[in-house]
């Protein structure tokens, strides 16, 4: 009888972090997101455990200068609650870029990590900077080929 493969679960003391910078200039806001969230859950590792937090920190620069096609820039709208009667906000994509850019990359990727604790503990390993500095070159972090 031929021996049974067993499946390896990584163990969390063994889960190696590495750092990723992104340029978000000229980027298309979607793509740019997607692989931001795979990075953040760790799906580009051989050993990704879906139930972990696998993944690597991803700081995202220029964010006020990422690219959206069509009439997203004045049709795209956010929407929050306040939890009152009538406390509904509703502000488009061009203000949002105006006042807080660094917001309009985090609800993208936030959308697309899972809606739990799981995902919340993946987006504190999401940096973004609207300008092309940061504070996490002691890192070394290495350059996202997009």
């Amino acid at each position: 009888m031929a021996k049974r493969m067993k499946t390896y679960s990584i163990k969390a003391d063994e889960i190696h972090k590495d750092w990723f910078v992104a340029d978000a200039e000229n980027k298309a806001l979607g793509r740019l997101a997607s692989k931001v969230a795979q990075i953040l859950k760790g799906k580009h590792k051989p050993t990704y455990t879906p139930h972990m937090d696998m993944g690597d920190f991803v700081v995202v620069v220029n964010a006020e200068k990422i690219r959206v096609s069509g009439n997203k820039e004045m049709q795209k709208t956010y929407f929050s609650h306040s939890g009152y009667p009538g406390g509904t906000k509703e502000v488009d994509l061009y203000t949002m870029r105006r006042r807080h850019p660094e917001r309009v990359i985090q609800n993208a990727v936030k959308g697309m990590l899972p809606h739990n604790r799981l995902g919340r503990q993946m987006m504190r390993n999401l940096k973004i900077y609207s300008g092309p500095d940061h504070p996490h070159s002691s890192q070394q972090p290495k350059v996202m080929e997009f």
